[in-house]
């Protein structure tokens, strides 16, 4: 039997002890990794062969991969034809087709999806995917969390939930027309689910919103504590984004990173930062970010401000 004093040496084995300014922000020291800027080519899309690419920057953030941020990762899932399954420990799992058409088991229930549809699944929710052609999408989920908190999901916090591409534009729509829309500085639906009406948002942990950025337009700087895994539905070149730490006494962003849009690629924009997204092209632009938000709306910690 161990004595009083080996128990105390091996249960402190791993305590430290830091004074306040070693450890009060390990970002800025160091200890922790930054979210980068990166952007993910859509070339993947257009190669042969069904196959998932991981947009992976867990050696940058310094964690267990794949992740693209410290909660979420992100993938692009190519179908040619035949069958691919995907799966992953996680809470959450969102799917944007971002073209073709084809088909999802998952969760015991069958869905047909074309371009612009989005699926939601909760946990236990691998999927298989078919095609008869060719098909692109872009797959969400929070597994880089669950790793984090070394944790594995238990239950299912939602159903399974599909949003159609008509619905959703015709929502948006609606809001474009609208006196508030003609206003606002951004044009956008905001995709939700009935079993979270505290967050509004389309899971516990994941955020989605579809936006229109039409041609000519800007949308003016904007922060929130969320990271932002961007995915450009369709644009034409001149549409992109401009990221930085800082306003300018114009509200402009001070010696901002330029993120090029391009139809199919994702980038990523960093939790914290301002950001403005430009369209100088001669075409409405269309993009989907999906966050983290669902959790930091529901820890009071999402933060969003406007610049002015």
């Amino acid at each position: 039997m161990l004595s009083s004093a080996t128990n105390r040496q091996t249960s402190s084995a791993q305590a430290q002890y830091f004074s306040y300014g070693e450890a009060a922000n390990p970002i800025r020291s160091g200890l922790t990794g930054t979210v980068p800027y990166r952007s993910f080519s859509p070339a993947f899309f257009s190669q042969n062969g069904s196959a998932v690419m991981p947009l992976d920057l867990s050696e940058e953030l310094q964690c267990s991969g794949p992740a693209t941020g410290p909660s979420l990762c992100a993938n692009f899932i190519r179908l040619d034809g035949d069958e691919l399954r995907t799966a992953a420990v996680a809470t959450s799992q969102l799917f944007f087709v971002a073209d073709g058409q084809g088909d999802t088991e998952a969760c015991g229930e069958h869905f047909q999806w074309s371009k612009g549809d989005m699926l939601v699944l909760p946990a236990g929710g691998d999927a298989i995917h078919c095609c008869s052609g060719k098909a692109a999408l872009y797959w969400v989920h929070d597994a880089p969390l669950l790793r984090f908190l070394g944790v594995t999901p238990n239950e299912a916090r939602f159903e399974p939930t599909f949003y159609s591409h008509h619905d959703s534009q015709g929502r948006l729509a609606e809001i474009a027309a609208s006196p508030s829309g003609a206003r606002a500085n951004r044009v956008s639906v905001l995709l939700g689910n009935s079993a979270f009406p505290q967050t509004r948002t389309v899971s516990h942990t994941l955020w989605a919103m579809l936006g229109i950025l039409p041609a000519g337009q800007e949308q003016k700087p904007h922060r929130h504590q969320s990271i932002a895994l961007d995915f450009a539905v369709n644009c034409e070149p001149g549409c992109y984004t401009l990221i930085g730490t800082e306003l300018d006494d114009q509200g402009r962003i001070r010696n901002p990173h330029r993120e090029d849009w391009a139809a199919g690629a994702a980038f990523v924009t960093p939790p914290g930062y301002w950001h403005s997204h430009h369209n100088e092209s001669g075409a409405d632009a269309y993009v989907l970010p999906i966050q983290d938000a669902g959790l930091h709306t529901y820890l009071r910690t999402l933060d969003i401000l406007f610049s002015g």
